[in-house]
Order: structure tokens, then sequence, then C-alpha cells
């Protein structure tokens, strides 16, 4: 019998390879993300900066940043592909060295083969348990976006897909062909 070590958001923080892991009630869960995924992740987290710094909105951040926002575990931090927090939840005095303590305005995952469906159902479920305003699930291989609300209203979309910002990113437009890399 096998006997897991629970690790701590402290322990995390000061881990040489910490940036690869979750913590996912107090045990770490590797993220593994592939060369598409990281590039998509890398695309919208540009367009996301660019519109974001252009109205002085708040923060934009990638996969290495950790939220230590759960209040149903106080101990879990949790790393999306992407994410926005707006000035009027973290001031800049406020920011530091440790995990991000408030809830992201926006959390954007972008769905690679290897990511499991029932880890992923849990990681939804700790975002809305937070009370994550919007996340934005991104599926390469279909080209296609799941959106979904706090409020409980989803939207599955397909085809010719165009994200919209809503809440404080009201405005930004992006279609998710335009972060796919060029085919030639």
């Amino acid at each position: 019998m096998s006997t897991v070590t629970l690790v701590t958001p402290e322990e995390l923080l000061s881990m040489p390879d910490g940036k690869s892991f979750e913590l996912v009630r107090g045990e770490l869960l590797e993220r593994e993300m592939s060369f598409l995924t990281s590039y998509i992740g890398a695309e919208m987290l540009g367009r996301l900066r660019e519109f974001v710094r252009e109205r002085e909105l708040g923060w934009v951040l990638g996969a290495d940043c950790g939220f230590r926002c759960f209040p149903h575990d106080p101990t879990q931090v949790r790393k999306p592909d992407v994410s926005f927090v707006g000035r009027d939840k973290l001031s800049a005095d406020e920011i530091d060295f440790g995990w991000c303590p408030v809830v992201p305005d926006l959390v954007v995952e972008v769905i690679s083969p290897n990511d499991r469906a029932g880890e992923l159902e849990i990681k939804l479920g700790d975002y809305r348990e937070a009370g994550v305003p919007v996340v934005w699930l991104l599926y390469p291989e279909s080209v296609s976006a799941h959106v979904q609300r706090a409020d409980g209203r989803n939207d599955h979309l397909t085809g010719d897909v165009e994200l919209v910002g809503e809440g404080p990113l009201d405005g930004f437009r992006c279609k998710f062909a335009d972060l796919l890399p060029p085919t030639k």
C-alpha cells in the first residue's frame, strides 16, 4: 500500500519544479501542456494583455500563476492556462511573491487530448465553487469553445468561434482561429 505525501501551498511555492504542478486536496497534480496548447495559451495571453493594458483594467497572467482562492479548500492551488484579475480586486501594492489570493474574473483553459475528463470536471467545479465569473474552455482539435458562467449560463461555440469579453473585459473580441499556428 502506497502512502501519499501531502504538500502545503508554501512547500509547492518553494519547490524548484513547482511551476509544473497544481495542488489539489494536498496532492501534487502535474500540469502537462503540449506545444499546441501552450502556443494557443500564449496567443490568448498576448491578445488579452494588449486589451487590458490599453484600458488599465488589471492583470493578465500565464500558466505559471497559481491561485489560492478556494473557500472549500484554502490549501488548494490552481493554475489556469491564462487568467485575468481586475484592478478592482487586486491593486499593484498588494502583489507579492506568493499565490494570488483573489478569484480571477476570467479563466482560460486550453484542452489537450491528454487532459482527463474527470480531472477537468473537478477543476471546473473548483472554479464554480470559488465564484469565477467566466471560464473559457478552448478545444483546439475541434476549434470549438465552451463558455461557463458563474450564474449557470453556458454556451458551446462551434464553427467560426469568436470569444467575447464580459464584465470588465467588455469589448474584447478574438476569433479562435486567430489563436492557432499559421498553416504556412
